[in-house]
């Protein structure tokens, strides 16, 4: 599968991207929001289970109107770390590990949530999801569909065996990712190794379209190239120097400074 292989269906805000995997349809909702949201739907034997949930109230009800339009029957919604858009499938159950839930009701994924809300105003729904059914185990199976539960530090990951498919967080090739010191560049690392060795179709994340392990392979580099140049820097200025004149085009420069305050803390 090349993740150029979609069929593109144009909303009036957003973009589905459909992938056929046999009887396993993917379906990625680009939001088109101010933070680049990505909702994910598995289809199989018309039912789905929808990963992550928009945030922006016209987001939510074009997901939801399309869904209604599909005809299939939406069995459950799983949120790793996007808890707000709380309105989203009201009526649908929500499950979330237990990690997952204290980031996003209480943690750090709450915190996002309220400065969002901020930020946006009353076109964005600050309200938290209510998670119906905990996680417990790793493995999870909704909607005729198998899903593999992978622990990280604030949430967890999702493998789609059946489609050899993965979701995380964030990977993005061409832009800027925070990286909190050496610690975590490491455990960047060997994640990043493991989708290659894995060689998974399709790495989906919250926030960029579908990749592949091309794509994973230059953010690879990237990770390690910024360990090398935090090691050769004076300061954190001197880093996010560095740092831009190896990548003037990359957006993301408010992780870049993040970034740059965990190698070199004030």
């Amino acid at each position: 599968m090349k993740k150029t292989d979609y069929k593109e269906i144009k909303l009036e805000k957003g973009t589905i991207f459909e992938y056929s995997f046999g009887e396993v349809k993917l379906l990625v909702y680009r939001t088109n929001d101010f933070i680049d949201d990505e909702a994910i739907m598995l289809v199989k034997n018309n039912k789905t289970v929808v990963i992550e949930s928009p945030c922006f109230n016209d987001n939510i009800a074009e997901l939801e109107a399309f869904i209604k339009e599909s005809g299939a029957e939406v069995e459950g919604v799983v949120l790793a770390y996007h808890m707000g858009g709380g309105t989203f499938l009201p009526d649908v159950k929500k499950y979330a590990t237990k990690k997952a839930n204290t980031y996003g009701t209480v943690g750090g994924g709450k915190a996002l949530v309220e400065n969002f809300n901020k930020t946006f105003g009353n076109i964005f729904d600050s309200s938290i999801h209510k998670v119906t059914n905990l996680i417990a185990g790793e493995t999870l199976k909704i909607a005729d569909t198998e899903l593999s539960i992978v622990e990280t530090a604030d949430a967890f990951d999702i493998v789609f065996p059946e489609i050899n498919v993965i979701y995380t967080h964030m990977l993005g090739h061409d832009c800027h990712s925070i990286i909190g010191g050496n610690a975590h560049a490491d455990a960047m690392i060997a994640d990043l190794e493991s989708y290659i060795n894995k060689n998974y179709s399709l790495i989906l994340t919250s926030h960029y379209d579908p990749e592949d392990t091309d794509d994973v392979r230059t953010k690879l580099a990237y990770v390690k190239n910024i360990k090398t140049i935090a090691a050769n820097s004076a300061d954190a200025e001197d880093f996010k120097n560095k740092v831009k004149a190896e990548y003037p085009n990359y957006s993301g420069l408010n992780y870049l400074d993040i970034t740059a305050g965990a190698f070199f803390p004030a």
